[in-house]
């Protein structure tokens, strides 16, 4: 038996139990992970609101978590690239790494390279994935401008840092608490609120020619329709992880974690942590039967970087 999350119907936090379960068996070339940390990330809280029935429908009961890092304790037949023993992180599609241990495809996982935290590579699945792919699909170079919303979450810290290496000028939206960091990671901050295209007109003028040339929207509400209708950005330039109705609208972009999820991405990613190359940002740590708490936090949008599960106590 193992100790994992459990939910039984839509609804909030209160809906989330931490039970004894069956501890999975490895088959068909999986791998059986003790975990360390897993992250909660806010598509998870939709899907168990129910906000996201008729894309990701969920069957009762219903266990979450697709973040994970871990130590290797079981092979099945036909897995291999890794040993018992071997510290490794991954994604899993089963809605299961909120848990002590979790079985996936051997293909799903890479490596943690010892410089890496078990939080930072516990968390690192879709926030990296997304933001990979996100700041991949608006095609920026050295010269362009863009502008990134939700820039301290725990996506949009990665992908101002992704795409501040492109060469580009990187306008990151967020509330003043966040601007000394996102400074210092080389982005142009630019607060949220009432006026804001004009800010970010201003600030695109400061830094570059007056235009911003593309946007990443990782919050929802209305930005789609500012940076099409307000700042004239081309919808193919245009990528939102969250506003479904905008891209049926004005036919941006939708590249998130989907078209990223692959083991050589993360390895890349957790490289690029170990140099020192990329900061994943922890917003707090969470024992798993904390988990209703963790997205209690989550759930107010205010935290810089992404909120943590880990089993045990702290890694």
């Amino acid at each position: 038996m193992m100790r994992a999350v459990r939910f039984d119907e839509y609804g909030d936090v209160d809906v989330l139990d931490v039970r004894d379960v069956p501890r999975p068996v490895p088959t068909g070339g999986e791998v059986l992970v003790e975990v360390k940390a897993a992250g909660v990330n806010p598509g998870e809280a939709m899907i168990r609101q129910g906000l996201l029935h008729d894309r990701y429908p969920a069957t009762f009961p219903s266990g979450e978590g697709s973040d994970l890092a871990g130590v290797v304790v079981e092979l099945s037949t036909g897995a291999s690239g890794f040993a018992v023993g071997d510290e490794v992180l991954g994604f899993s599609f089963g809605r299961s790494s909120h848990a002590e241990f979790v079985a996936v495809p051997a293909e799903q996982l890479t490596r943690k390279p010892a410089e890496v935290s078990w939080e930072a590579a516990g968390g690192l699945y879709v926030a990296g994935s997304t933001a990979f792919a996100a700041v991949r699909s608006v095609n920026l170079t050295a010269g362009d401008v863009v502008a990134v919303s939700a820039a301290a979450g725990g996506v949009g810290t990665l992908a101002v840092q992704l795409a501040v290496q492109t060469g580009a000028t990187v306008l990151g939206i967020a509330g003043p608490a966040n601007h000394d960091w996102l400074a210092d990671h080389g982005v142009v901050p630019v607060n949220y609120g009432d006026g804001l295209a004009d800010r970010l007109r201003k600030a695109a003028s400061s830094e570059a020619a007056g235009r911003v040339d593309a946007f990443v929207d990782l919050f929802g509400g209305g930005y789609v329709k500012m940076a099409v209708e307000e700042l004239g950005v081309t919808p193919e330039r245009v990528d939102t992880v969250i506003d479904f109705a905008a891209v049926e609208q004005y036919g941006v972009k939708v590249e998130g974690s989907a078209v990223a999820s692959t083991a050589e991405v993360l390895a890349e990613l957790a490289g690029q942590i170990a140099t020192g190359d990329l900061e994943v940002p922890i917003a707090g740590v969470f024992p798993l039967e904390d988990v209703r708490e963790a997205y209690r936090t989550l759930e107010q949008r205010h935290s810089r970087g992404k909120i943590v599960l880990v089993t045990g106590g702290r890694p």
